[in-house]
């Protein structure tokens, strides 16, 4: 499996689906937006740009499965899987806020071997394949070097259905703002996981994910030279709909996070 042409291409085809989205951006009406769920919300826009992503990667790849947001292709179970969002920060968008992206995974049996990232408004191409690093628009990345929380600027993500957690989750926030640079709400976990990739946040952490939310970012981070986790320092962080992602202060967020959410 050659994942570097792989990546070139997946690469390529973020590149002209991120083209159109934000050629849509410029008129777009808050009247087409529809709600899938409680606040949860989608667009022509999401639909349109997932069907062209999922055209493009089967071109790349014919013989693999895929799981993606819109359930455009449904979700199989082939060795080879590609795990799609095609407009992570759907909100952001709606709302006409910047930070919103594209993101793509390729999944080997259990295992990430390609994620791909665009964060469309700043023409932010954050990539990697396993073993090969991960790169900033072609320039390599790394995550922070900062060991103490202290130092540290997180981002996180605030629920929006599933609340029975929510009181466990503002003790977790209450300690992170006491102790921390402060955090951020971004609006996008794609764009947050990329973050962490190249060091401009320290880490990340949010529950009530889906697998197209995070598994293009974890391997850019894991490639970048972090660790990704879920809430109980296990490995089930795509599937579990828990995560942590860092570099050296993941074993101080885990001590906060297992201190209130168990």
């Amino acid at each position: 499996m050659d994942l570097a042409r792989i990546t070139r291409q997946t690469i390529n085809l973020s590149r002209e689906v991120g083209a159109y989205i934000k050629q849509e951006a410029k008129g777009f009406n808050f009247n087409r937006v529809e709600e899938k769920g409680l606040n949860d919300l989608v667009s022509y826009v999401d639909k349109t740009a997932e069907v062209r992503i999922v055209e493009g990667l089967r071109d790349i790849l014919p013989d693999a499965g895929f799981i993606t947001e819109e359930g455009t292709a449904g979700h199989s179970r082939e060795e080879y899987r590609w795990i799609v969002d095609p407009l992570d920060g759907t909100t952001n968008f709606t709302h006409g806020l910047p930070i919103y992206a594209t993101s793509i995974a390729l999944m080997q049996d259990d295992e990430l071997v390609v994620g791909v990232v665009y964060e469309i408004n700043k023409d932010e191409m954050f990539s990697a394949f396993k073993g090969n690093g991960a790169l900033l628009n072609g320039e390599s990345i790394n995550v922070s070097g900062r060991s103490q929380l202290s130092e540290s600027l997180l981002a996180t993500g605030f629920p929006y259905y599933n609340f029975d957690k929510i009181p466990q989750y503002l003790k977790i926030l209450n300690e992170f703002m006491q102790s921390t640079h402060g955090l951020r709400r971004m609006g996008s976990a794609a764009v947050d996981l990329a973050y962490v990739a190249c060091g401009r946040f320290e880490g990340f952490f949010e529950f009530n994910l889906n697998a197209w939310d995070v598994a293009a970012g974890c391997l850019i981070v894991k490639e970048a030279g972090g660790k990704v986790t879920d809430f109980n320092r296990g490995e089930n962080y795509i599937f579990d709909r828990e995560i942590i992602a860092a570099g050296k202060v993941l074993e101080e967020m885990q001590g906060i996070i297992s201190k209130y959410w168990n």
